[in-house]
C-alpha cells in the first residue's frame, strides 16, 4: 500500500472542512469539531450582556427565522450568567483584536455562541451562521423539518479591508427602491459594507432636491428615440427609507453627485449652470458630453452647495462622492467667466481650474464634517487636502494617492467593472485581483481602504443586474474580506457551487463564471474550408445552433463536432444551462476567402485593451458584430491601421474589403479614408484604390461598414497593404474634443 503524503492529507482535510463550511467570504480560520448542533423549531436567543444594541441583532435574527418560517417559537432573554443550551450573543470589549467587524462563532452540540467586540461583528457572525445552514433555510416555504443540523465548528474571522463595496448606477437606468433594498440584503449576506449609489448622470437626475424641483420635473426624464418617456427618481422619503434599511444591515450608503462633468440632466433643468446658458435636453446617448457645470459661474457653485446640503441631510455617510471624472474642458476654454477664474486665481490651465472647482466642494464638505471622494481624475491639476481617490483607470491613481498620503479605493476596469461582459472579466480574473499595488511601501499600503465592484448601467438595466453581478460579486467579497496571501481558485469555486442553490432560492438570476463559448476556426486554404469549433466554457451547459437565421433553442441542432464552412455562413448559437432555456446567445458570420489564415503583418500595434484574438484576428474568417467587445474587433487608439497580407504567391482577385465599426459616443470612428496598395514583391507597392467614410462621423448610431473596392477584371498580386487613417483626435463638436480617437477593424476579405 502506498503511503499518503502529509500534503495530500492536509489537502483532503481542507476539502472536508469546506464541504461543510461553504461560507463566502472565506473565514480567517476554521476548526471543525465533532458532532452537530440540531436546529429545532423552538429557539431561545440570549443577550448575555443585557445590551440594547445586542438586542437589535437578536431581533434581526428572530426576524429572519420567523419570516422564513423556520421556527414556530423564538424567545429573546437578557441574562448575565451562561446557560447551557440556546443561541448566545456576546459583546466583549476586550476582544479589540477583532476590530469592529470581526467575530468568533463557536458551535457546540448544545449551543451557538457568537462573540464580538462590536455590534457589527455580531451581525457578520449571524451572516456566517446563516450560510452554515442548508440552502432550503433561505426559502419561505414552511417550517424546516426537525433535526436539521449544522456542524460543530469554531470560526475566528477578521476582515482585511474596511471598504468593501458595490457601485450601483441608477442614473443611466432607474432602479426600483425595493430592488435597491434587495441588493443591500445581498451585500450584507456576503459581508460587503458599502453601497456606492450613483444618483446623477447626463441621462437622468434621480434624487429629489426640494430647493430645485426642476431637477426631478425635467432632469429625471428623457425622451427616447421612439418618442417614449423614460425615467424616475427617488423622493427624499424614499432615500431615508433606503438609508435606514441599509443601516439596519450595516451597509453604509455613499451617494454620488457628479460634478463638474456628467451633468447634462442638471443643465437641462437649469441652463444657467452651464457656460453657454443655452437650453439643452436630457441626454439619450451614452458617452461623455462637453456641457458641464460652469466653473467660472458663482451661481453654479452656490447651486452645488445647496444640493450637497440637502444630500448631507439625507445621508449620514462620512463620505460624499462627487465624481470628478470625464469632464471635457472645451466649454471652459471658450468661456470668459472660466478664463477669468483661471486668471484671478493664478491657475495654470483648465485642469487646475477643475482642481480649484472640486476644492470648493471639498472645503464645503469638510466644514460640514464630511469627506470627499472623487474618481482618479481629481489628481489632475493637484489633489485637494483630505480627499479620497477612487482609482478606476488601472491602479496608477491609487499609487499616486497613497504616495501623497491620501486614502484610496480601488475599482480598476481590468477586474472590477462588472458591466463588462464575462468574456472580459470572468470569475477567476476577479478572484485574482490584488487591491494593494505591489509598488507601494508598507506604510503607503495602509492608505488603501479597500475596493468596489462597479455596475454601470448603460447596457445593464435592472433586469440584467443579477447576471452581471453574480457570481462575480462572490469573488470580490472574498478578495476584500479574506485577502488570502495564497489563493486557491478551485477551492473557492467549490464553495461557489454550494452557493448556487441559495441564490436560486433568493431569486438571483446569476450569470456564468466564465465565457460560456470558446469559438475557434482553422483554415484550409487548399480546400477553401473553415473548420469552426465550439467548446463549452463552463460545465453544466449544452451548445445548440442554427444555420437558417433563427434563434436556437433546445430543439435545435446540438453541437457535437466541428462545422465545416466552404463559403459565407451565418451561425446562431445558444449556450444553455442543462434543463433550461436560460443562457447566452451569439450570432457569428464566417467568410472563407483568399486572405483567410494568412497572418497579417501589422505596422502599428493594436491596443492591449482590444486585442481581439491576437495577431491572426483580422484574417480568421470571423466577422465582428455590433458589439465592439465581442472579441473580434481589434482596436487602434490614435494610430492608423497599417497591415500587409502575404498571400504566399501571386493570386488573382477582383475585390478587397475590410470591416470597421463606428460608435462615436465611445470615441470609435470610421476611418475618414482607407487606401489599398498591391505589390508583387512586397517592396514596391502601388495604390489600388481609395475608399472614404460611408457616413458622417456625427452619426451616433452604432454602425458596421465594409470598405470595399471592386475591380472590373481580375488582378494578380502576392502582397496587399491596407492603410486606414485614424481621425487622431475627437473634433471640436465632440464631447471628448481633443481626446484620442479609435479605429476598430475586424476582417480583411480578398475575393
Amino acid at each position: 500500500m502506498k503511503k499518503i503524503s502529509l500534503v495530500v492529507l492536509i489537502c483532503m482535510f481542507s476539502l472536508s472542512i469546506y464541504s461543510q463550511v461553504k461560507i463566502i467570504p472565506k473565514p480567517t480560520s476554521v476548526e471543525i469539531k465533532k458532532g452537530f448542533f440540531a436546529f429545532e423549531n423552538q429557539l431561545k436567543i440570549y443577550n448575555s450582556t443585557n445590551d440594547s444594541s445586542v438586542r437589535i441583532i437578536a431581533e434581526y435574527l428572530k426576524e429572519i427565522l420567523v419570516s422564513k418560517g423556520k421556527v414556530s417559537s423564538i424567545q429573546i432573554f437578557n441574562v448575565a450568567a451562561k446557560i447551557n443550551k440556546g443561541l448566545f450573543l456576546f459583546i466583549n470589549k476586550d476582544l479589540s483584536n477583532l476590530g469592529e467587524e470581526g467575530y468568533k462563532l463557536n458551535i457546540t452540540q448544545s449551543s451557538i455562541n457568537i462573540t464580538a467586540s462590536h455590534i457589527r461583528g455580531l451581525f457578520y457572525g449571524v451572516q456566517s451562521l446563516r450560510q452554515l445552514f442548508p440552502a432550503e433555510f433561505e426559502s419561505k416555504t414552511g417550517i424546516t423539518k426537525p433535526g436539521m443540523k449544522i456542524p460543530c465548528v469554531e470560526i475566528t474571522d477578521i476582515p482585511k479591508f474596511q471598504w468593501r463595496g458595490m457601485l450601483l448606477d441608477c442614473g443611466r437606468h432607474f432602479m426600483d427602491k425595493e430592488f435597491v433594498k434587495r441588493y443591500i440584503d445581498l451585500l450584507s449576506y456576503y459581508k460587503m459594507n458599502t453601497l456606492h449609489w450613483h444618483l446623477t448622470e447626463d441621462q437622468g437626475w434621480r434624487i429629489e432636491i426640494k430647493k430645485y424641483p426642476k431637477l426631478t420635473e425635467i432632469g429625471s426624464w428623457r425622451t427616447e428615440a421612439d418618442g417614449s418617456r423614460y425615467g424616475g427618481f427617488y423622493t427624499q422619503d424614499d432615500i431615508r427609507e433606503v438609508v435606514n434599511y441599509a443601516a439596519s444591515r450595516f451597509v453604509n450608503v455613499v451617494p454620488e453627485i457628479e460634478l463638474p462633468g456628467h451633468s447634462v440632466a442638471a443643465i437641462a433643468s437649469y441652463p444657467f449652470l452651464s457656460c453657454t446658458g443655452k437650453q439643452i435636453d436630457v441626454e439619450t446617448q451614452w458617452g461623455v458630453f462637453k456641457d458641464i457645470y460652469c466653473a467660472g459661474n458663482d451661481s453654479s457653485i452656490a447651486f452645488l452647495k445647496d444640493v450637497l446640503s440637502e444630500v448631507m441631510a439625507l445621508f449620514p455617510s462620512k463620505y460624499i462622492h462627487i465624481g470628478g471624472d470625464e469632464a471635457p474642458k472645451s466649454r471652459w476654454e471658450q468661456c470668459p467667466k472660466c478664463q477669468n477664474r483661471i486668471k484671478n486665481n493664478n491657475l495654470k490651465d483648465e485642469h487646475e481650474l477643475q482642481s480649484w472647482f472640486i476644492g470648493q466642494m471639498d472645503v464645503f464638505l469638510q466644514q460640514n464634517g464630511r469627506k470627499l471622494i472623487g474618481w482618479d481624475e481629481i489628481l489632475e491639476g493637484g489633489l485637494t487636502k483630505g480627499a479620497t481617490v477612487q482609482s478606476w483607470r488601472g491602479m496608477d491613481g491609487a499609487i499616486e494617492a497613497a504616495r501623497s498620503g491620501h486614502d484610496a479605493i480601488v475599482s480598476p476596469t481590468s477586474h472590477a467593472y462588472f458591466d463588462y461582459d464575462i468574456t472580459n472579466i470572468n470569475l477567476e480574473k476577479v478572484y485574482s485581483f490584488d487591491p494593494i499595488p505591489k509598488e507601494l511601501k508598507d506604510e503607503e499600503k495602509k492608505q488603501i481602504l479597500g475596493g468596489e465592484c462597479n455596475l454601470w448601467s448603460e447596457h445593464a438595466p435592472q433586469e440584467k443586474v443579477d447576471g452581471r453581478m453574480f457570481p462575480r460579486m462572490l469573488a470580490m467579497s472574498e478578495v476584500l474580506w479574506s485577502y488570502p496571501s495564497k489563493r486557491d481558485f478551485q477551492e473557492f469555486r467549490r464553495r461557489v457551487q454550494q452557493q448556487y442553490p441559495v441564490l436560486n432560492i433568493m431569486g438571483v438570476t446569476y450569470g456564468f463564471e466564465r465565457d460560456p463559448l470558446i469559438l475557434s476556426t482553422k483554415s484550409n486554404t487548399e480546400t477553401r474550408e473553415i473548420s469552426i469549433s465550439m467548446e463549452k466554457g463552463q460545465e453544466g451547459t449544452e451548445i445548440f445552433y442554427t444555420l437558417n437565421g433563427t434563434k436556437p433553442n433546445r430543439k435545435s441542432i446540438i453541437y457535437t463536432k466541428p462545422i465545416i464552412a466552404t463559403d459565407s455562413l451565418r451561425l446562431n448559437i445558444a449556450v444553455l444551462a442543462k434543463g433550461s432555456e436560460n443562457g447566452f446567445y451569439y450570432e457569428r458570420e464566417f467568410k472563407m476567402n483568399k486572405a483567410t489564415g494568412k497572418l497579417p503583418r501589422l505596422k502599428t500595434s493594436y491596443s492591449k485593451s482590444y486585442p481581439a484574438q491576437g495577431d491572426a484576428s483580422l484574417t480568421d474568417g470571423i466577422l465582428g458584430t455590433l458589439n465592439f467587445r465581442d472579441g473580434n474587433w481589434q482596436g487602434f487608439e490614435g494610430d492608423d491601421l497599417v497591415a500587409i497580407i502575404d498571400l504566399g504567391k501571386e493570386t488573382q482577385f477582383s475585390s478587397i474589403s475590410c470591416g470597421f465599426l463606428q460608435s462615436t459616443p465611445s470615441w470609435i470612428f470610421f476611418p475618414p479614408q482607407l487606401e489599398y496598395f498591391v505589390s508583387k514583391d512586397g517592396v514596391e507597392f502601388r495604390s489600388a484604390g481609395i475608399v472614404t467614410s460611408p457616413v458622417s462621423p456625427k452619426d451616433v448610431e452604432m454602425l458596421v461598414r465594409r470598405y470595399r473596392i471592386d475591380y472590373p477584371s481580375m488582378i494578380s498580386y502576392q502582397f496587399i497593404k491596407i492603410v486606414a487613417k485614424n481621425m487622431g483626435v475627437c473634433p471640436d463638436w465632440h464631447p471628448g474634443a481633443g481626446g484620442k480617437t479609435w479605429i476598430f477593424a475586424d476582417e480583411i476579405i480578398i475575393e
